[in-house]
């Protein structure tokens, strides 16, 4: 008897969870084959997981080593699903560009990844710099490709005074108005977004689509 959506979300959850990274893509790809929806495989499966595991870490109950292996679960999961979250209508009308990165000094990447897979399916040219990417690769990488958004992540507190820096190089270049700075990440707020000058704050995947589209007038 076919599993249903439920079944199958829990257990994507869990693969993520109980670092069963062997067995995600397979629960994925019956997920596909099922025929239930890719977004809701990764948001309210992998992605589920993937808080659940963050959670216990801050609980001290699992060791960054731990995370690493939950990442790599998520990771095989959202390759299955990625192919078949919906394009959006007119998404290759307008070639939009976007930077994307975590800021020097911060090498935790889940967020700013799932954040460039969001982009990428609503139709954003993505440039992705990694992490730990120095200030000034920002500025020069929209420079390069004519970009009309960057998009700055961290998770630690030592590291947020690198997303007002990067702020501070456009308007010293000149691209401020041209260039709209996004910002994310644990830590992050808006009240930070306005003291800083950033253009906008998104607390989640999902909330950084829309805000972005409405930075670069898609929406």
């Amino acid at each position: 008897m076919a599993k249903s959506k439920e079944e199958l979300l829990q257990q994507l959850s869990d693969c993520v969870f109980k670092m069963e990274d062997d067995t995600a893509a397979d629960v994925a790809n019956e997920y596909i084959d099922a025929g239930y929806e890719a977004l809701d495989g990764v948001l309210k499966g992998l992605v589920d997981g993937m808080n659940r595991a963050g959670q216990m870490y801050e609980e001290e109950e699992y060791f960054v080593t731990d995370l690493l292996v939950c990442s790599d679960a998520m990771y095989n999961g959202l390759e299955v699903l990625k192919p078949h979250l919906p394009k959006e209508e007119g998404a290759d009308a307008v070639n939009y560009k976007c930077v994307i990165g975590v800021v020097e000094g911060d090498t935790h990447d889940i967020g700013k990844n799932l954040v460039r897979i969001m982009l990428e399916t609503a139709g954003f040219e993505m440039y992705d710099l990694g992490r730990d990417v120095p200030l000034p690769s920002f500025v020069e990488k929209a420079k390069d490709v004519n970009a009309q958004l960057i998009c700055l992540s961290t998770l630690m507190t030592t590291t947020m005074p690198g997303m007002k820096e990067v702020v501070d190089m456009l308007k010293k270049e000149g691209l401020k108005d041209k260039v709209k700075v996004m910002i994310g990440g644990g830590p992050i707020s808006q009240a930070y977004c306005d003291q800083i000058s950033a253009d906008g704050y998104a607390v989640n995947a999902i909330g950084a689509v829309s805000l972005a589209k409405e930075l670069v007038g898609m929406a």
